[in-house]
């Protein structure tokens, strides 16, 4: 009995192995290709930008789950996912990756409105008033100025140039929530390693969670995520194939960063009442 059960161990933990290297073996031929899974993977269809949902418990997906939905809305025009292809998270004692099959709501009948309704997209030279109350409600010391963008970890600030600077409002968001992502790991909050010097795969790790977290924000604000460092997608494809465990890590950092950020949001609201908001 005792050989069967380490025999099915190691089936299992092969098999485990097996699905990081084929995410990954994915995402970098995405990159390779020139596509980003978190950039406007929805350009194809008419919904505004969104983090999948479940669509009976309205949660959100997390971690790598979006990265895979969103990458096959960009090949399928919808997120489904042919079996085999979709990873979840088992909430265990040491979390596992096991495979499910999930369908888009385009492809259900009968479903009720309040699934199938989505929210219009913003327009690139729009004011988004609950980005600007997310942004408020942070509380992060945001320095308006400049013509460059950063986080200053040593001394917890946030730098952006003036909106005026932007061709496109949108643009203005996309560079806050990318530095709000690097924000919110500072040693005060989530407490990330930001110690990587430029070029390791340290300093590459922690500005792909800071991209990912900005397209999980902006996703939930309806606002089309964009690539803020273009230039460093050749890193990201060296660390990826260096560490097959990788993009895990970040998406569920980044995961972890986005519902940091949400969560000023809900407790305005909360605060406030959605009648206050919905402005």
């Amino acid at each position: 009995m005792a050989t069967r059960a380490k025999a099915s161990a190691v089936r299992s933990s092969g098999e485990r192995a097996d699905i990081y290297q084929e995410v990954t073996d994915r995402i970098v031929a995405e990159l390779e290709n020139g596509r980003l899974p978190w950039v406007q993977p929805w350009s194809n269809t008419v919904a505004a930008p969104s983090v999948p949902r479940n669509a009976t418990t309205g949660r959100r997906y997390s971690g790598i789950n979006v990265l895979l939905l969103w990458g096959s809305l960009q090949q399928c025009g919808f997120a489904f996912v042919p079996e085999g292809q979709k990873l979840e998270a088992e909430p265990r004692a040491v979390p596992f990756l096991k495979r499910f099959t999930v369908f888009n709501i385009d492809q259900c009948d009968g479903l009720p409105i309040e699934m199938t309704a989505a929210p219009s997209p913003q327009a690139d030279g729009d004011i988004v008033p609950r980005a600007e109350r997310l942004i408020c409600a942070t509380g992060a010391d945001l320095r308006i100025g400049g013509d460059k963008a950063f986080y200053m970890p040593a001394l917890d600030y946030i730098q952006v140039p003036p909106r005026f600077a932007y061709f496109d409002q949108v643009n203005w968001y996309r560079t806050v929530m990318h530095e709000t992502g690097h924000w919110c790991g500072h040693v005060k909050r989530l407490n990330r390693d930001q110690t990587g010097s430029f070029g390791t795969h340290a300093y590459m790790g922690e500005e792909i969670v800071a991209e990912l977290t900005a397209a999980f924000v902006l996703a939930e604000l309806s606002i089309q995520p964009s690539v803020r460092h273009a230039d460093y997608i050749g890193a990201w494809i060296d660390m990826l194939r260096d560490d097959k465990r990788a993009i895990f890590k970040a998406a569920r950092l980044a995961t972890q960063a986005a519902d940091y950020i949400l969560a000023f949001e809900d407790a305005t609201v909360e605060q406030t009442g959605p009648d206050q908001l919905a402005a």
